[in-house]
């Protein structure tokens, strides 16, 4: 099965009546990734059917933006003033923070159901109700039947907070497309190339989505940005960077069940090996990117959160934070983060087990690889298998 980037573009324009997709930065990123998708992801017969639909819903919200942007000028003056960013690492605790950033009415999260259909952006009298909700709920249930173990291993609520790559996605350069399906060659091409055009579009879906009236402050997240802090801090240069950290032993183990979890609900072919090799060296590349950054910018702040602090006092790990960025948790805030922590206890999809030893991963050996990480931050070691 071959997907062909003139034939999903094509297939965009149909469907939106719109030609313009803003510019060709986004063109090489397409090309590498179908070509890798169609040679190298052995998809299946769901895969085949996603894959496709996946890249066209991609350009048909860029082309939206776009007109959208074109039709209202004044949006490109849109202010994103000190976005709070969660960086993270893979699995480390980022979609609880994010959760819990949520809950402060003074914040604005990106949600799940605007980030992939942004046009028109939401109003404050329909963002509770409106009908693309309904639509992706109906997306994550039809993926909870194909696959349940989605729901464990990464839950999400259409409503709720979603991640950045769902938005870096439409410039196609976006760690989601290597997440959903095994293509090493758009993985070299991604970790080589420029991300700089991929913050622009951000900001452009950002800028889209608050001109309706839903304002605040922007509360982001994604693994992503640890790889890529410098075209993130380029283009907002007031962001207040959170930096989640958790025993990267049991990271490795995680993001390799997730993984694999993910891309085997589009293809039945054993990716172990290359999923073990690949992302735990993503994760030892997000680690070195985030050091590399702090060395050279040390007049930027970052905010360590460690998982283990998040996990056993949620509300004591959220006043540190914001004592950090000089604010105090208090008043519906606070009270909105205790009543979710109460409501939502850990595993309540069912338990996400992992295990080193079922990816051919020796333990000791990752220990050792991320050993001074650890010793830097001082992180708490746990079992890597749970």
């Amino acid at each position: 099965m071959q997907i062909k980037p003139e034939e999903m573009m094509a297939a965009a324009c149909a469907q939106t009546g719109l030609t313009d997709f803003g510019g060709e930065t986004f063109r090489e990123g397409l090309d590498v990734f179908c070509d890798s998708a169609s040679n190298e992801a052995q998809l299946n017969a769901v895969g085949a059917m996603a894959a496709p639909g996946l890249v066209l819903g991609s350009l048909v919200n860029r082309l939206k933006v776009t007109e959208y942007l074109k039709r209202h000028p004044e949006v490109a003056h849109e202010r994103i003033e000190a976005p709070l960013v969660v960086v993270g690492m893979f699995r480390a605790g980022t979609t609880f923070l994010t959760y819990l950033l949520e809950k402060d009415p003074r914040h604005r999260p990106l949600l799940r159901w605007e980030a992939g259909d942004s046009v028109p952006p939401p109003t404050l009298e329909t963002r509770a109700s409106d009908p693309r909700i309904a639509a992706s709920r109906m997306a994550m249930a039809m993926l909870d039947e194909i696959n349940p173990r989605v729901r464990m291993v990464q839950s999400e609520e259409p409503d709720g907070p979603t991640e950045c790559i769902a938005v870096l996605n439409q410039e196609f350069k976006s760690l989601v497309w290597e997440a959903l399906a095994n293509v090493p060659s758009y993985g070299r091409w991604l970790q080589a190339t420029d991300h700089a055009s991929a913050y622009a579009w951000h900001k452009r879906v950002l800028q889209v989505l608050q001109s309706g009236g839903v304002r605040g402050r922007w509360s982001l997240k994604s693994p992503h940005h640890a790889l890529h802090l410098g075209p993130l801090t380029a283009t907002y240069p007031d962001a207040r960077l959170v930096l989640m950290h958790r025993d990267p032993t049991v990271l490795c183990a995680s993001v390799c069940s997730l993984i694999t979890t993910l891309t085997g609900t589009f293809s039945d072919a054993d990716h172990q090996r290359y999923i073990a090799e690949h992302w735990t060296e993503m994760l030892e590349r997000s680690v070195a990117a985030v050091e590399a950054f702090r060395a050279a910018n040390p007049r930027v702040q970052i905010v360590d959160v460690q998982y283990a602090d998040l996990v056993r006092d949620p509300i004591a790990t959220m006043r540190r934070v914001y004592a950090a960025f000089d604010e105090e948790l208090q008043g519906p805030a606070l009270a909105a983060m205790t009543a979710h922590v109460q409501s939502h206890p850990k595993g309540r999809f069912g338990q996400h087990r992992y295990d080193l030893a079922e990816f051919g991963l020796d333990g000791p050996a990752i220990a050792e690889r991320f050993r001074h990480y650890v010793e830097r931050y001082d992180i708490p070691l746990e079992s890597a298998k749970a």
